[in-house]
């Protein structure tokens, strides 16, 4: 049996200031001007404390894309037919993706999980090409009815805190989230309206390149969710399992258990950090462990990484997900975990120190 979600939530500690200090005094001695290296360095204290050493590793590395279908497709909310879900899948596992090239640019591994596609992906998962925790084929459609009962939401966060504890067992050093659904930027958009009480004109975004027209239209059916569901933005599964997707609840429990193992995680873009405030809400403390891989085209986003204070490490006006700008930022990541293990302090290298 996996560790349950009260268990995992009662277990999540923040990083030990004691270690970031230590991390931070040995930054400090560094022979480079007092913080040059900017955000590199805060990067760097980061892992140290997450981990408790001053000599971090990232080296092993992994994107975990949660898949998962939208009843919400029906009202006509995305460019794209739900069928794109399982033939990306597809492309996931020939290795054609953008994330399965960029992860491969990083040493990374990517591990593809159906959380409710509403396809067979059974052949898949007997070739051992992804993983199943299919919850159910597809959402609700959440303009008419709660996209999943509350014991289903708790099974998708329970999901990914398995799934986190399956890699971490696998000496995992460097956890990503990804997604893949069409038409997951309205639960996504829906999920931040309720926990942030912003309206849903401010938060939703052209997803697949909606016209105006058709962005008014998305714009309208998250107003219908919010009045049809009634969300209580005090209660994270109650927003999940309401308004939610399965892939979204299983990358915020991904996240709540990369807190627990004490992995850092690289926060992709938009449906990504709509798992992220979830599980900043259930854990406070799990964001310590998050690191913002990016800012996404997709305009709600700059409000997710205010609500979790987090400073993305790119802004390249990437709005792709499937983990590819998680991916993208790995080597980042991997350079300041180097950085704090490699470089010579002054007294080490011999290079006089600046005067105070």
């Amino acid at each position: 049996m996996g560790v349950k979600l009260q268990e995992a939530i009662a277990n999540i500690k923040p990083v030990d200031k004691i270690w970031r200090e230590k991390a931070r005094r040995h930054i400090d001695q560094l022979a480079i001007p007092l913080g040059s290296l900017g955000d590199l360095l805060d990067l760097a204290e980061q892992l140290s404390g997450i981990q408790e050493t001053l000599k971090p590793s990232v080296r092993k590395k992994m994107v975990v894309t949660m898949a998962g279908d939208h009843g919400v497709v029906e009202e006509g909310i995305s460019l794209c037919s739900q069928e794109v879900t399982p033939q990306m899948i597809n492309n996931f596992v020939m290795g054609g993706a953008s994330v399965n090239v960029l992860a491969e640019v990083a040493e990374a591994g990517v591990t593809v999980v159906d959380m409710g596609v509403a396809a067979d992906l059974s052949f898949l998962v007997q070739d051992g090409k992804i993983q199943s925790y299919k919850i159910a084929p597809g959402t609700r459609n959440i303009a008419r009815e709660a996209a999943m009962t509350r014991e289903q939401a708790i099974r998708a966060l329970e999901t990914g805190i398995e799934i986190a504890g399956n890699l971490a067992a696998d000496e995992v050093e460097l956890l990503a989230t990804g997604d893949m659904g069409i038409g997951n930027t309205t639960p996504s958009s829906a999920v931040l309206a309720s926990l942030t009480g912003r309206p849903a004109a401010q938060v939703t975004g052209r997803g697949t390149g909606l016209s105006d027209e058709a962005l008014a239209h998305k714009v309208r059916v998250i107003e219908k969710a919010l009045t049809v569901n009634q969300p209580d933005g005090k209660d994270a599964i109650d927003v999940l399992s309401k308004v939610g997707g399965f892939e979204i609840g299983g990358i915020a429990g991904l996240i709540l258990g990369a807190a627990y193992y004490r992995i850092p995680i690289l926060i992709d873009g938009f449906i990504s950090s709509a798992g992220a405030l979830l599980a900043k809400d259930i854990a406070p403390d799990a964001v310590d462990y998050m690191i913002a891989a990016h800012q996404s085209m997709e305009y709600g986003h700059r409000f997710m990484l205010e609500e979790l204070g987090l400073k993305p490490i790119l802004n390249m006006n990437l709005r792709l997900g499937e983990g590819s700008g998680a991916a993208l930022a790995m080597n980042i990541v991997e350079s300041a975990a180097q950085a704090m293990c490699k470089m010579l302090t002054y007294q080490d290298s011999g290079v006089a120190s600046p005067v105070q």
